[in-house]
């Protein structure tokens, strides 16, 4: 059996089973020497651009977070330094589900892919990569505001609802992310895989509590601006990390729009550059378009229309009932009275029963296999409400234990049956428990019969709340799911490690102080095996341009990636770049 490693971290060891299945071990090791030349040439450029447009000192930024700019994080250097603000990070494969994604950041914790962009994919990658969720997340981590919001919007997160239709557009993003960032994919299968997303996007219907608030996110987390309108700073972690975008996000062509509850009209696209920007303020004002948004969510306002978003979604849901009950089910069905009232519930399937979260004893997903329904409103000709009934009044009433018991409700509904049983809870009357039981209405519908078994009656005149997921999350088995399609794992050419080993040398020379008579032998390597090279080129060009005993070999080298620039059109601006941050002579401190 595996021991989960919790980093020494408060916050990751915090993690509840059902969070936990996600976690995969970094495999640190498995990166290669590319892959931190990739994480370095990202991070190089991002200094060099983003310590103008970013909104926090980008160097300091990425100490507190437990970055560097010269190698791909490991998880344990980032969760120490990140316990410094009580806030922790695990690794994940690739896109996991929102509400998962959503309460890992209610935890505090930062999920992390543990994957590295291809370098084919280096300027963007639509896939979850380390260097989005490490770069482009944590360093911003450490403003307080910031931090809140986050936390914020994954308490929330956790509890939005969302549509059977939202878990099909999660699929098929995931699947797509995989095959971008699969060598050689086929071009027909990506197309295929591109209209699947396009499809789900444009099919979603009315928008649920979870795509809306993803929509939130986008706009603020990943793709948000802040300060003025005209000169506004970039702090959203999808900027920050690609370093083409960051750039052509301040182009006069994208749009820039205050940030208001509004943002919630404009939907997005994965797999493109963003048309328009939101501008916030300040950190607050994220926070006080949250609370806005969180006012209208179901959680909050229960009733009807929350039910029936309930139905919708086909996954587990929780309704509370006014008295405190909870029952955590997949709604099948809701009836209503003349005035659009709640009148009876039915879930289908495993259900289960609880308050304030634990769920109630014998009122287990077993105990209600086949599902749970029971009646919501008052009864009829009473005054005080039934969950507010003590023994006493149950017995003034004629509601007494082993004894026929007929309640009848203003909309209609009748419960007869032998009492057998009654839950209190905190005062609060939350359940009756009936044998030989009926349950109709005055329009002649049968709820409930005799021989169906035991009726357990929830107690309440109105649904007060109905969230996400179940009550007790530790008793009832989580419905989210990890897919079963995994990320892309790379399988290395003899070609491939050779290439591989000749950024090691050039590592090893930068770091370690070896031979500098070598640059010429590596390059001799890649000049005559890597025809599409141009990163080697660069990495060796500042080396040689330290030198003054390698000035021939940077002026080879400088002529050819200018040679290359005009051969390979799609490495133009990745080498321009590069060039002018080594010319430069930027200090990275």
């Amino acid at each position: 059996m595996n021991t989960f490693n919790d980093f020494n971290n408060e916050q990751v060891a915090k993690l509840p089973p059902h969070l936990r299945k996600y976690i995969i071990d970094q495999a640190y090791d498995n990166y290669t020497p590319v892959d931190h030349a990739v994480w370095r040439y990202v991070m190089r450029q991002n200094y060099s651009y983003l310590k103008d447009v970013a909104y926090y000192p980008y160097i300091p930024g990425l100490k507190k977070a437990g970055l560097t700019i010269e190698k791909i994080p490991c998880l344990q250097e980032i969760n120490s330094a990140l316990a410094e603000i009580g806030w922790g990070a695990v690794t994940v494969d690739g896109f996991i589900p929102p509400a998962a994604f959503m309460e890992y950041q209610a935890y505090r914790v930062l999920v992390i892919a543990a994957d590295i962009r291809q370098l084919e994919h280096i300027e963007y990658t639509s896939a979850p990569d380390i260097i989005h969720e490490s770069a482009g997340h944590a360093p911003i981590i450490s403003d307080t505001k910031y931090n809140q919001y986050l936390s914020y919007l994954g308490s929330i997160g956790t509890k939005a609802l969302f549509s059977s239709k939202d878990y099909e557009l999660y699929e098929s993003i995931r699947q797509l992310s995989i095959l971008k960032e699969t060598p050689n994919v086929d071009q027909a299968v990506l197309a295929t895989a591109e209209a699947k997303v396009l499809f789900n996007q444009q099919n979603l219907g009315t928008p649920s509590e979870m795509a809306l608030l993803s929509r939130l996110q986008w706009w603020t987390v990943e793709y948000g601006l802040i300060g003025e309108l005209e000169n506004p700073k970039i702090y959203g972690a999808g900027l920050l990390s690609s370093i083409g975008e960051s750039a052509s996000c301040m182009q006069p062509e994208v749009k820039k729009i205050v940030y208001t509850i509004d943002a919630l009209n404009y939907g997005y696209d994965i797999t493109k550059q963003q048309p328009q920007l939101f501008v916030t303020p300040t950190f607050q004002n994220l926070i006080d378009v949250l609370e806005q948004f969180e006012s209208k969510m179901a959680f909050r306002v229960g009733g009807l229309e929350s039910v029936l978003k309930a139905v919708e979604c086909k996954n587990i849901c929780t309704a509370t009932y006014s008295s405190g009950l909870q029952v955590s089910g997949v709604f099948s069905k809701v009836y209503k009275d003349a005035d659009d009232n709640i009148k009876y519930i039915n879930t289908t399937g495993p259900t289960s029963l609880a308050f304030n979260n634990q769920q109630l004893p014998g009122h287990d997903q077993t105990y209600h296999a086949a599902g749970f329904g029971s009646p919501v409103g008052k009864l009829k000709g009473r005054i005080k409400n039934l969950e507010n009934f003590t023994e006493q009044d149950l017995i003034a009433e004629g509601i007494i234990l082993n004894s026929k018991v007929v309640l009848n409700f203003e909309n209609g509904i009748k419960v007869a049956g032998k009492l057998i049983g009654q839950i209190f809870k905190e005062e609060q009357l939350v359940l009756l428990t009936f044998s030989g039981c009926t349950v109709n209405d005055a329009e002649g519908n049968i709820y409930f019969e005799p021989a169906w078994g035991t009726f357990d009656m929830a107690v309440g005149i109105a649904i007060i709340s109905v969230f996400n997921g179940a009550a007790d999350k530790n008793s009832t088995e989580d419905q989210l799911y990890v897919s079963t399609e995994r990320t892309y794992q790379q399988n290395y050419t003899a070609k491939d490690l050779i290439y591989q080993s000749l950024f090691k040398k050039i590592r090893d020379i930068r770091e370690l102080g070896h031979s500098n008579e070598k640059l010429v032998e590596i390059w001799e390597a890649i000049k005559s095996d890597f025809k599409e090279d141009w990163l080697g080129a660069l990495e060796l060009l500042e080396l040689a341009d330290l030198l003054p005993a390698q000035e021939k070999l940077a002026t080879e080298i400088r002529a050819y990636l200018i040679a290359q620039v005009e051969k390979y059109p799609k490495f133009s601006k990745l080498i321009i770049d590069g060039v002018s941050i080594i010319d430069a002579k930027l200090k990275f401190e």
